[in-house]
C-alpha cells in the first residue's frame, strides 16, 4: 500500500483521518470549522480546573519528598516499646508477650552529629515523620500510624541523638491492650 504523503498535510484530509480513527462527531456542523481538535475520552473535571489531580491520589508525605536536596540522611533507628508490670512479668497475668504487636510507642533515635537543639525542625503526621537540619533530612514512612498530637521528643545533647516518642494508633489495639 503505497501512502501519499503530500496529500496528508492539507486540513481536510486529517479531519477525514481523525473521524476514521476517533469516534463520530456528535454534530454534524462543526466539519465546516478550519481546524479541529481531537479529543480522548471525557475527563471528570475537578473543582478547580487548574488542579491536576485530586488531594486523595496524593500519598500522605509525598509533599515532603525533595530528591534535589542535597542534605544526607541521618542514621536513625525503630524500637517499639511496651508497658509492663508485674503482673505481666512474672505472674502472666496479661495477654502481652515480646511480639511488636503487644507494643504501645515507637521510639525512634536519630544520630544527629554537630547539630545544635535549636537548628533542629520536626514535623509529624500521623504516617510520617519530616526532620530538617542544616545538615540532614529526614523524610520517614512510619511502619505504623501514630499519635501526632501526643508525641514525646527529647535531645540528649551529650550523644547528640534525639529521641522521638510515639503512641501508635492500630485498628487492634483494643484487643491487645484490653
Amino acid at each position: 500500500m503505497d501512502l501519499d504523503l503530500d496529500g496528508i498535510s492539507s486540513v481536510s484530509s486529517l479531519q477525514s483521518l481523525a473521524k476514521l480513527l476517533g469516534d463520530p462527531p456528535k454534530d454534524d456542523e462543526d466539519d465546516d470549522d478550519e481546524c479541529g481538535v481531537i479529543a480522548g475520552p471525557a475527563q471528570v473535571k475537578s473543582e478547580n480546573s487548574k488542579t491536576i489531580w485530586s488531594a486523595e491520589e496524593v500519598p500522605e508525605g509525598s509533599e515532603y519528598e525533595d530528591t534535589w536536596d542535597p542534605r544526607e540522611q541521618p542514621e536513625y533507628e525503630i524500637l517499639f516499646k511496651q508497658r509492663v508490670g508485674t503482673e505481666d512479668m512474672f505472674l502472666g497475668m496479661s495477654r502481652k508477650d515480646a511480639s511488636t504487636a503487644c507494643c504501645e510507642d515507637m521510639v525512634i533515635k536519630i544520630k544527629l552529629p554537630e547539630t545544635k537543639f535549636s537548628d533542629i525542625t520536626l514535623d509529624l503526621q500521623d504516617k510520617v515523620l519530616d526532620l530538617r537540619t542544616p545538615q540532614k533530612k529526614l523524610l520517614l514512612h512510619l511502619p505504623h500510624p501514630v499519635d501526632s498530637r501526643n508525641g514525646k521528643a527529647h535531645f540528649h545533647s551529650e550523644e547528640e541523638i534525639l529521641e522521638v516518642t510515639l503512641r501508635m494508633t492500630r485498628e487492634l489495639d483494643f484487643i491487645n491492650f484490653a
